[in-house]
């Protein structure tokens, strides 16, 4: 065993943070030989329990989840802050061609490394992630992260039509790819497979047919696509299934909305698709930076919440604009003051965090396992640094309370703020 001293920063409920300002933070093994929390607390309470621990102390620090990133594209680094009109050029003009370049081993290996370590020394410790059509592409992302220790989900993009040569796969030997990563990667460590239909113009009816047939014989592995980002792209799928009642629904038919489905983006949707997603168990991952760059539009928090569906937050990285949960956060707090109905929402920012920690690994499905410092957790967590920065110290002195706290964070902080990433009691960045 194992322990640290600081400012414990967890969530006993949903939404709701609690703020132990001199705590104790106890990692051991579980009966299966995981790390996991074993107790949190107050330190004058635990410590008694635990004598002779060996216990790091960090005065001033604040310890805390690690970040769960709901949908990023792996193989997009080098396309972020690309200029474009919208979603279809900027696919077009820089996703594709970049990620062509995954057909190449060494340049997959390079492109893995410098990906894991950004999420680490942002401070994300579970991610779920598009690789591309290439499967030498999740080979390489999912080795690097088992290297690393990082709970990390991804899969082979599936896009066997309107898509260039690069990129393009062929229907049923994607299909064969796909099976053969599942049986590769999912469940070994802390690795899983997502079934990735890049988006229903991608891919052939036969294709999502497939796609729906695995994720039926495969039931506790994720799925993971796009719906609803881009008014462009929900009338092309109008073209596409004029008889189908929304985008959303085209999923459905092929058995893709599930628990464990995440579909990124549902912004131009109805109340008639947030019942379906709360009714089949799909969440959505909401990723306020690319929406707001790409100028596809703003997620419906209050409609969201009236619904009752499962959603977290999510960098879409190259889309979005910065792995930085919190750059995140802060540009969610900008779209629910938007929203799509007036007024829009002022979010707290307990529920804010909640929402990249385990509220993102709730809609995940992995709601006790990661997110959250609770006994039984995995021993991921982050050593922030409140002073990071001259304006953030001079911030956070001033807090009177843990909203007012959280929120400085949310506002100025960025990776410098992590000063530590831990997982399973070895510091990683």
């Amino acid at each position: 065993m194992k322990a640290w001293r600081a400012s414990l920063l967890y969530f006993p409920a949903p939404a709701q943070a609690q703020l132990e300002t001199d705590g104790l933070l106890v990692v051991g093994p579980d009966a299966g030989g995981r790390q996991v929390v074993l107790a949190v607390g107050s330190y004058s309470d635990l410590a008694p329990r635990f004598p002779g621990l060996d216990v790091t102390h960090l005065p001033g620090r604040i310890i805390a989840p690690g970040f769960v990133d709901m949908h990023i594209h792996y193989p997009q680094l080098d396309v972020i802050g690309s200029p474009a009109e919208g979603l279809l050029p900027w696919l077009e003009n820089y996703t594709f061609p970049h990620e062509s370049r995954f057909s190449d081993v060494a340049h997959n290996s390079e492109a893995a490394t410098f990906f894991v370590d950004e999420l680490l020394r942002h401070g994300v410790t579970t991610a779920l992630a598009f690789a591309t059509s290439h499967p030498e592409s999740v080979d390489a992302l999912l080795g690097e992260a088992q290297r690393r220790s990082l709970r990390m989900i991804a899969g082979k993009v599936l896009q066997d039509q309107n898509s260039p040569d690069g990129v393009r796969d062929a229907t049923q030997q994607s299909l064969l790819d796909t099976e053969a990563l599942i049986t590769r990667w999912h469940g070994v460590d802390r690795l899983g497979y997502a079934i990735t239909p890049r988006f229903v113009p991608s891919c052939s009816e036969a294709q999502l047919r497939g796609a729906g047939e695995l994720a039926a014989r495969y039931a506790d592995v994720w799925i993971q696509s796009h719906v609803a980002e881009n008014k462009d792209e929900i009338a092309w799928v109008r073209e596409l299934y004029p008889q189908a009642r929304s985008y959303l629904s085209v999923y459905e038919q092929f058995g893709l909305l599930r628990p464990r489905a995440v579909y990124a983006h549902c912004i131009h949707i109805d109340d008639e698709d947030r019942a379906l997603l709360r009714a089949t168990g799909t969440a959505a991952a909401v990723s306020p930076t690319s929406n707001l760059f790409l100028g596809s539009g703003f997620f419906d928090y209050a409609a969201a919440d009236r619904a009752g569906f499962l959603y977290g937050l999510a960098s879409d990285v190259g889309g979005g604009t910065s792995f930085s949960p919190f750059h995140t956060m802060l540009a969610a707090y900008y779209v629910g003051r938007e929203g799509q109905t007036k007024p829009g929402v002022s979010l707290k920012p307990q529920q804010l965090w909640w929402q990249h920690t385990g509220g993102a690994a709730r809609a995940l499905g992995l709601e006790g396992v990661v997110g959250n410092l609770l006994p039984g957790c995995e021993a991921d967590f982050l050593v922030l640094n409140p002073q990071a920065t001259p304006l953030l110290a001079r911030k956070t002195a001033q807090a009177a309370s843990l909203d007012e706290l959280l929120f400085a964070l949310i506002v100025l902080g960025d990776d410098r703020a992590v000063e530590q990433t831990v997982i399973s009691q070895a510091q990683v960045a």
